[in-house]
């Protein structure tokens, strides 16, 4: 990270001299906290002792200070003629919410929109989704492709691979049940979900489902399902509509 970079980002303002705090602790902590959060990345090269004092307006001794308290925490390395280098590798950590809710509002989801079947049949998943069930060889999966409509627009795109589930399932099933309702048939009991949010352009087929431009920008999730045995029983990739999806999420904090 070089000075210009530390000048553009407001929270690098020069320390307040008003707060009683010793200032190499509180450069120290503003240090800390970017390093913590990502916002300064493993490998990355701080400013030099003298790039510091300029930009918070401190002494050269009071940016050494916070250095080496940064270096005794064990997140950053300093070597003589090399600087000070960020050796905190982030690691984003999950939100943890309450599952029923989620599981809820995704089978209201399915009961308040139209579903279109486009593939239905069991077949060999890709690499990364075999890896995830841990699957021999031969194993194939009952694959769903659907595309979710409201009001007449269509808004997601779903892929699944799913374990569990009786391949006489039908078109109609999947048109008329949730899915969730159809795991619950089979004797199948989510209780464990994991999820990541990204986003990803629009493939030719996928646009033509939602009645989108290829390579328009769509939310991507992906949802690992677990039953009680923490074994992997659905594994799907959900791609939305973000005019025409918006997912939402009320979190608040747990009592200590």
């Amino acid at each position: 990270m070089t000075i210009s970079q530390q000048n553009d980002t407001k929270k690098h303002r020069p320390l307040s001299q008003d707060d009683p705090t010793p200032l190499y602790h509180r450069l120290y902590t503003r240090l800390k906290k970017d390093i913590l959060d990502g916002t300064l990345k493993h490998g990355s090269q701080l400013p030099t002792e003298h790039e510091l004092s300029q930009v918070f307006s401190i002494s050269r001794v009071t940016a050494i200070r916070a250095l080496n308290e940064l270096a005794a925490d064990g997140l950053v390395t300093r070597q003589r003629a090399k600087g000070t280098h960020v050796t905190h590798k982030y690691t984003p950590k999950p939100v943890k919410a309450p599952l029923i809710g989620m599981l809820q509002e995704i089978e209201s989801m399915a009961r308040h929109s139209v579903v279109k079947v486009i593939e239905l049949n069991e077949t060999r998943p890709p690499a990364d989704v075999s890896e995830a069930f841990n699957l021999s060889a031969e194993e194939k999966m009952l694959k769903m492709i659907r595309v979710r409509i409201r009001d007449g627009e269509p808004f997601g795109y779903y892929i699944s691979w799913s374990r569990g589930l009786d391949d006489t399932i039908s078109v109609e099933t999947i048109k008329s049940t949730p899915r969730l309702e159809i795991f619950r048939q089979n004797g199948v009991h989510i209780t464990h979900v994991k999820q990541i949010l990204t986003a990803m352009p629009a493939s030719v087929e996928v646009a033509a489902e939602l009645q989108v431009e290829p390579g328009f920008s769509l939310l991507k999730l992906v949802r690992q399902s677990f039953d009680k045995q923490e074994q992997l029983v659905d594994f799907l990739i959900a791609l939305y509509h973000p005019e025409r999806f918006q997912y939402h999420m009320d979190l608040t904090v747990e009592p200590e």
